[in-house]
């Protein structure tokens, strides 16, 4: 089982899960509303709201799932120039930190 596909069962797995929750308390709070808890109202829609996120949440892992990861050892030659001037920067400020005499 490659990572990928491995990747994908936990996903599939956390949306099974969350699912199994949200209907389960669903159906929990649907039942105490209308045996009278008032509260429980603002639950039975809250359920169903967060199964809709868990949803969401899925399909956004498997299509960033899509796209790999770039390689961070086949940088941008701009950022080899940021970086250089960053550090010339960092060693002027550090070097002028240096010619100061501490307070007494």
């Amino acid at each position: 089982m490659g990572a990928e596909s491995r990747h994908s069962w936990r996903v599939h797995l956390g949306l099974f899960v969350a699912e199994v929750i949200c209907v389960s308390a669903f159906v929990v709070e649907i039942s105490r509303a209308l045996s009278g808890n008032a509260l429980s109202w603002a639950y039975v829609v809250e359920w169903p709201v967060l199964g809709v996120y868990a949803i969401y949440m899925w399909r956004k892992l498997l299509k960033d799932e899509e796209f790999p990861v770039l390689d961070p050892s086949s940088s941008d030659a701009r950022d080899e120039v940021r970086l250089a001037a960053w550090n010339d920067y960092l060693e002027r400020v550090h070097a002028h930190d240096l010619t100061k005499k501490p307070p007494p």
